[in-house]
């Protein structure tokens, strides 16, 4: 049995049409942090990724379903890789967020992801729709998983009997303004003081994680030292 031509017409086609969604989906996100949502039109978006609007619209039904799909692909799918990821640590919660966090946003800001993040920064509120989606798909998938971390951590000791939610905020919201940052300010003009992406997320990352350490147990002393006597002449 030959094996198939892959050089041929049908399979072009093939492989074309195959790659089509993912196509569609590079093309609306790059519109949507360039444009914004509401300034992109859907004609605009089938015209980057080479197609017909008719074509778009077999595969995304709207431009809320195209935006839902880039969410889904950016963001909701980082995040259960991440849960997979840390189902299989073994380490202490302190080193999982001193060294596995940072390396996860990281990868998010080098990636068309963090335009996401800035796209419903400054949108969201006209889409209350999209708005109710991003918050079920990307913050509280998100908040639970950091904040079950920290949660394990005060359960095993390392860390103080702190407000969880403060933690998680504490956290992550820095990492979201980086990148903010990044397609906003970041992408218009030089500042006075660059920021460097990975220093800044690793010290961050340091930073709090070093606040919510447990103080180590003090060793009493036998004998305390006696004051020092004061007498007046």
């Amino acid at each position: 049995m030959q094996p198939p031509n892959l050089s041929s017409p049908t399979s072009v086609r093939q492989r074309r049409k195959e790659a089509r969604p993912q196509e569609l989906l590079d093309a609306a996100l790059t519109l949507f942090v360039e444009k914004g949502f509401a300034a992109t039109r859907i004609e605009e978006v089938a015209e980057r990724a080479g197609v017909s609007k008719g074509t778009l619209y077999l595969y995304y039904p709207s431009k809320q379903e195209l935006l839902k799909a880039v969410v889904r692909e950016e963001l909701t799918l980082r995040i259960e890789e991440a849960a997979e990821e840390v189902t299989h640590y073994t380490g202490t919660i302190a080193n999982l967020l001193s060294t596995m966090l940072p390396e996860w946003w990281l990868r998010v800001y080098d990636s068309p992801a963090a335009g996401v993040l800035k796209l419903f920064v400054t949108e969201v509120r006209s889409f209350p729709e999209m708005a109710e989606y991003y918050v079920r798909e990307v913050i509280t998938p998100n908040q639970l998983l950091v904040g079950n971390l920290v949660q394990r951590g005060i359960d095993a000791g390392e860390f103080k009997p702190v407000d969880v939610d403060s933690a998680v905020h504490s956290l992550v919201l820095p990492m979201v303004m980086l990148c903010v940052h990044k397609h906003s300010l970041g992408a218009c003009m030089a500042l006075p003081s660059e920021i460097n992406p990975e220093v800044f997320v690793r010290q961050h990352m340091a930073l709090v994680v070093a606040g919510l350490l447990a103080a180590p147990a003090l060793t009493p002393h036998a004998t305390p030292p006696s004051p020092i006597a004061i007498t007046q002449k």
